[in-house]
Parts: structure tokens; C-alpha cells; sequence
């Protein structure tokens, strides 16, 4: 298993767009959206700059793009030219295959949530204590597991052809209501109830109650705990679904 993740890591060094888009690409977004954000206005309902809200939403978002951009395309890719079919000839287990994605995944989302990071605090001057910046930076890569899960089961649901588009329906879908792009106070009311129960806003909102040195909602832990379930769970089911049909 250690050979293959290894071989993921490599593959995703060399893909430069991949790694434009989800380590570059958000910080770039970040410093777009809070580029002209004073250092007194605060988001409403939340305490905060709207350079320090929009950090861990950026940071999220770097986060979201490594583990499911490149997990479904890269598997669903794997499975048309017959890759899956040859590893599953070798002892390596079906279960060492999606963790070797999962963890290659992780790795490369790690510089994502530090760009984000570097850029919100040179150029826009967030200042957060030590112990805020390591438990972002934890809590943020380890909730990126929950939509690597997600990666790896529409990687298994869908075609090469069509692997694309339906990815980029519920990365976007996901981003854009679940408050990354922009805060959730300025939604209509029927969004917000909506956004509450999205994978995406409890991920970010773990960050948010860091930066506000809270402890985070239990709700938002059970939000992101009952999503990977589901998405865990299905990518197994369809993993073993795909065996049986090879």
C-alpha cells in the first residue's frame, strides 16, 4: 500500500493544473473576496472580520478541492481503463486501495489550508494565537476526510464521461450554499435553514468557533460525523458492487 500511495503522490505533483487548482486557486479567491474588507467590519452574527471568516472557508475550500476533485475523476478514470482491475490481481486489499487515495488526497489538501493561511496572514494581517493556527490547520485537513469519502464513491458511481460534471455540480452546489464563497447571513431565510444541515457549513463552522475560542458545536460534529457515515458507507457498498461486476 505504501508503493501506491506513493505512485498518488507523484501522479498529483506532476498534474500542475491539479495542483493550481487546489492549492493556489483558493488562496487567490480569498485574497479576491477580502481584498477591499476594512479590519473593524465584522460578519454578522459571528464576532469576526470578514478576512478572518472567509480564511477558514478558503482554507475549506483549498481543502474540499484536493480530496474530491482529484478522487472521483482520478478513480472513476481508473476503473474505465481497467487500473482497479489490475491492482485487484495483486495482494494489495480493496481497502488499501481507497486509503491510499484517501491519504494521498490528504496530503496534497495539507498546502492548500497553509497557502490560504500564509496569505491571510502577510498580506491581510489576521492575527490569531498559536494554538488557533495548529487547531485549524488540524481540524480542517482531518474534516477533509469526510468529502475524500465523498470523492471516492462518486468516483465509483460514475463514468469516466461523466465523472466531470457531476463532480463539479456538487463541488460547487457544496461551496456556494454551504457558505464558502460567501457568508450565510446574507442567504434568504430558506437558504439558511438549508446550509445548517450541509456538510460544508458544519466543516467550516468547526474552524469559525476555533477562531472565536469556543469549542465546537456538538451539532456540527454530529453533521460532519452522520455525512461520512453515509459517504464512507456508500463508497464501500459501491466498491463491492464494482468487484462483483469485474
Amino acid at each position: 500500500m505504501n508503493a501506491l500511495i506513493k505512485l498518488e503522490l507523484s501522479r498529483a505533483l506532476r498534474n500542475k493544473k491539479f495542483l493550481f487548482f487546489s492549492v493556489c486557486y483558493p488562496a487567490i479567491l480569498f485574497l479576491i473576496i477580502a481584498g477591499n474588507a476594512d479590519s473593524t467590519t465584522k460578519v454578522d452574527g459571528t464576532g469576526l472580520t470578514l478576512a478572518t471568516y472567509m480564511m477558514v472557508s478558503m482554507a475549506s475550500f483549498g481543502a474540499l478541492t484536493a480530496v474530491l476533485m482529484g478522487n472521483s475523476e482520478r478513480i472513476a478514470k481508473e476503473r474505465e481503463s481497467g487500473w482497479v482491475r489490475q491492482l485487484r490481481l495483486t495482494p494489495l486489499p480493496g481497502r488499501g486501495y481507497v486509503l491510499a487515495k484517501t491519504a494521498s488526497a490528504a496530503v496534497v489538501s495539507l498546502p492548500s489550508i497553509v497557502v490560504v493561511f500564509v496569505a491571510a496572514a502577510a498580506i491581510k494581517h489576521v492575527r490569531l494565537d498559536a494554538w488557533q493556527w495548529l487547531a485549524l490547520t488540524g481540524i480542517i485537513w482531518a474534516g477533509s476526510l469526510v468529502f475524500a469519502a465523498l470523492g471516492v464513491a462518486i468516483g465509483y458511481v460514475a463514468s469516466g464521461d461523466a465523472v466531470r460534471p457531476i463532480t463539479m455540480i456538487i463541488y460547487f452546489g457544496l461551496s456556494i450554499l454551504g457558505g464558502l464563497w460567501m457568508p450565510t447571513t446574507t442567504f434568504p431565510k430558506i437558504l439558511q435553514d438549508i446550509a445548517k444541515w450541509l456538510p460544508t457549513h458544519a466543516y467550516a463552522a468547526l474552524g469559525r468557533a476555533i477562531e472565536q475560542s469556543q469549542a465546537p458545536h456538538a451539532t456540527d460534529i454530529a453533521v460532519l460525523a452522520v455525512y461520512f457515515v453515509l459517504f464512507a458507507g456508500g463508497a464501500a457498498w459501491l466498491y463491492r458492487k464494482d468487484t462483483l461486476k469485474a
